[in-house]
């Protein structure tokens, strides 16, 4: 950025200038409607203020939808909906967050370090269902767009502001990570957005608030919140107390995380995860080409780059980091949910440089930031033809297949409280009121009941011989099937 650009931009403070809002006269967003109440209901639900939220109840919407509809369909993508059903069922009943799917008996505080989780087990109690954890991460994702839309709005002006929040919303990253059933990041998204706000809005206090639960969330995400801190250092350009405690506060509380917490919960233990960052020497590593196409991914239809202009782009840092040193190839692409937590980062130094950029003596980077959120926005909205939202746009989305029905009848036949092994079909089904044991991995435990998917063209004779090779102490019979789900039910002891 030029040195005077950049003086302009920064002021005393070091946060953007504030846009002007667009916003007309209240009445003229009102023509067409009666005098009296209802035009002084109309004027206010169309008051530019209320943009951030009518966007996140559009997120909300959207996210919870989907969430449900794959639900409803028993489409689960994997086994994290049933491990983090059993460990928020833990803290609903006043017990240790043991996550049997883990093995039996594992508290998950030794697998990962998210005792954020404790704040959904009031809502867990009141209704017992992984619906419950789903609308819960929908209602975050939401809660994430609206300060990332106020800050736009507030540097942008309201229609560049509403472009800048619908993409962010609709970003590959926080669609993808809605689609892979629930994880505890969810939690990691609105803390992000309201620290990153209240940096750009030049509140270092209240950046540093928001920042500093984030070590609660993931053991990961203390780095991240020291990197915020770091980022309010830069900004003020002076010993801030609150940043650099906050600094201090990140790293040590990840430190002791990683090295007593987890350890002293792990039965091993040690910290299971160390071995997918120091893995032995012909372990795979990342190749040049898949970290510079990741990298492109998360900024290019994002920000169009400009997002490199600004320092709060340091606080993905952190989070890229670790993913790319992994020797676990799942940490590097852009699948699942592992890119959500980037997106609030990307939207609001996106947001940051162009509200620098307008004062650019630069005319092709003046006009490049004029036009970039409305790119943006059309490049998100492009790309959801291929991501799971596109699916709210297919009947057959709201449609639940007789299988469906017929397969949850049949798991139904198993009694509450029962121990069952299941794979990853039956579980959403089961984990909030049996015990429920992943397929192979019951140390010993031979199961009340067996529920398991027909891959490969299994038969049901197949998966009986399977379950008797894994439970040779025991005999088991069918219960019943349907489609290519099977259930099989302990008989007797050999």
């Amino acid at each position: 950025m030029d040195t005077a650009a950049a003086t302009a931009a920064d002021g005393s403070t070091g946060h953007p200038p504030r846009a002007a809002t667009g916003a007309g006269p209240a009445t003229a967003a009102t023509d067409g409607v009666p005098a009296g109440p209802l035009r002084r209901i109309a004027q206010r639900l169309r008051a530019p203020r209320l943009d951030p939220y009518w966007t996140a109840a559009f997120l909300f919407l959207a996210y919870a939808t989907l969430s449900l509809c794959r639900f409803r369909s028993m489409g689960t993508a994997s086994w994290d909906l049933g491990i983090f059903e059993q460990a928020v069922r833990g803290y609903a009943h006043l017990s240790a967050p043991v996550v049997d799917l883990k093995g039996p008996g594992t508290n998950i505080l030794g697998d990962h370090f998210s005792p954020v989780l404790i704040l959904l087990a009031p809502f867990y109690r009141l209704l017992p269902s992984p619906v419950t954890l789903l609308t819960a991460q929908a209602a975050l994702f939401a809660l994430s767009a609206l300060p990332v839309t106020r800050a736009a709005a507030r540097y942008l002006g309201r229609a560049r502001g509403l472009a800048v929040g619908l993409a962010y919303g609709l970003s590959w990253g926080v669609q993808k990570a809605v689609d892979f059933d629930f994880h505890e990041i969810a939690f990691a998204l609105p803390l992000l957005a309201f620290a990153l706000e209240a940096v750009l809005r030049g509140r270092w206090t209240a950046a540093v608030c928001w920042a500093a639960p984030l070590v609660l969330v993931k053991e990961d995400l203390g780095v991240t919140a020291a990197a915020v801190g770091a980022l309010v250092l830069i900004r003020t350009r002076r010993a801030t107390p609150a940043a650099i405690a906050l600094v201090a506060f990140g790293i040590t509380a990840t430190a002791v995380t990683l090295g007593l917490v987890i350890p002293a919960f792990n039965g091993s233990g040690s910290y299971d995860y160390w071995s997918k960052l120091g893995g032995e020497g012909d372990a795979p590593t990342i190749a040049v080409d898949t970290a510079v196409r990741t990298t492109l991914w998360i900024l290019l239809p994002t920000t169009g780059l400009l997002a490199l202009r600004s320092p709060l782009l340091l606080v993905a840092l952190p989070t890229v980091g670790w993913r790319f040193l992994s020797h676990d190839p799942h940490y590097w692409g852009i699948d699942w949910h592992y890119n959500a937590v980037l997106m609030p980062v990307v939207f609001l130094a996106l947001v940051d440089a162009l509200a620098r950029a307008r004062f650019s003596a630069r005319p092709w980077l003046r006009a490049y930031a004029l036009h970039l959120p409305s790119a943006a926005l059309a490049a998100a909205l492009a790309l959801t033809t291929t991501l799971p939202l596109a699916r709210l746009t297919e009947p057959v989305t709201y449609r639940k297949p007789p299988a469906v029905t017929a397969a949850e009848r049949l798991l139904e036949r198993i009694p509450d409280g029962a121990t069952v092994e299941a794979d990853i079909r039956p579980l959403s089904r089961l984990t909030g009121r049996t015990r429920v044991l992943w397929t192979g991995d019951t140390d010993g435990i031979s199961p009340d009941y067996i529920a398991v998917q027909l891959h490969d063209n299994r038969s049901p004779q197949q998966a009986l011989a399977d379950a008797a090779r894994r439970h040779p102490e025991a005999k088991y019979a069918p219960l019943g099937g349907v489609a290519d789900l099977v259930v099989f039910r302990r008989t007797a002891a050999r």
